[in-house]
């Protein structure tokens, strides 16, 4: 009776993961489906599972188009996102470190002054950004995309939590060959912390891809565009181009799907051990 039971409830769980696992599938087959389309089966009142005729030639169209630079854009993209997320993960565990390991006076008001940050909106430090930004001359160039958000307080959150349940031997062995701070995290600490650098890259990437209004109000050059701004490109006040819309949507989510599917464990792993009940 008893494994009747057992077996009654995997049946169930399995049946409602899988009715998720579909619900979840339904946006991206709703981007793809639309994105092979022409705009009459997109606007057609009667609903088909697949277009009456698929148009693979939207994805040259999309790239063709001389009005939106898209494979710049996921080229401008892709270097803001690896860029961000290399100099987040180096900042953001340096300092982690720093408060989790290097005794000195006042970490706690520091730790707390940098977690009081994550209470300030984001609105109110946007202005004064972009004019430090134009100050420099900046606007429209990766510098002016980058170098404004390579600090993250909540990642630094994240290592430092992760690093106060990194174990303590591994840190004064690595003192007793005399190493100090720097070469102990460098050729200690990092080479075993790959889970939550995995964790917060894959969220800095995400969030750095996805980003919309700074990227809007700096990159003011078509060519400082990323892949969002261009996407915004297909909806105006007179027209929504929805055939290419849709690919370009499905084309620019592949590099964080690929992202996600290549660190999902790690990202499960790191979050888990970068616990804040500390």
């Amino acid at each position: 009776m008893r494994d009747a039971h057992v077996r009654l409830g995997r049946a169930l769980r399995a049946v409602v993961l899988g009715a998720l696992a579909l619900l979840f599938l339904v946006p991206f087959y709703l981007l793809v489906r639309n994105g092979l389309s022409t705009e009459t089966d997109i606007t057609a009142p009667g609903w088909t599972f697949l277009p009456r005729t698929v148009h693979w030639g939207n994805i040259r169209q999309l790239f063709d188009d001389p009005s939106v630079p898209m494979l710049h854009a996921l080229w401008n993209s892709t270097q803001i996102a690896v860029l961000t997320t290399a100099g987040t993960l180096l900042l953001a565990s340096l300092a982690g470190y720093g408060l989790a390991r290097i005794p000195y006076p006042y970490a706690n008001h520091v730790f707390y002054a940098i977690l009081g940050t994550l209470m300030i909106p984001s609105a109110v430090t946007f202005v004064p950004s972009f004019v430090l930004v134009s100050t420099l001359g900046w606007i429209s160039t990766l510098r002016g995309l980058i170098v404004p958000t390579l600090f993250s307080a909540f990642a630094a959150f994240l290592f430092r939590q992760y690093f106060l349940g990194f174990p303590q031997e591994l840190e004064d062995a690595a003192r007793v060959d005399g190493l100090g701070y720097w070469r102990t995290y460098w050729r200690v600490v990092v080479p075993n912390s790959r889970p939550v650098f995995a964790a917060v890259g894959a969220i800095v990437f995400i969030g750095s891809w996805n980003s919309f209004l700074w990227p809007l109000v700096i990159g003011q050059d078509q060519q400082a565009w990323t892949v969002q701004v261009a996407l915004a490109t297909f909806t105006t006040a007179q027209t929504v181009d929805l055939h290419e819309l849709f690919i370009a949507a499905a084309v620019s989510i592949l590099p964080l799907v690929v992202v996600f599917v290549a660190l999902q464990r790690h990202i499960v792993a790191g979050v888990e051990r970068s616990g804040i009940d500390d």
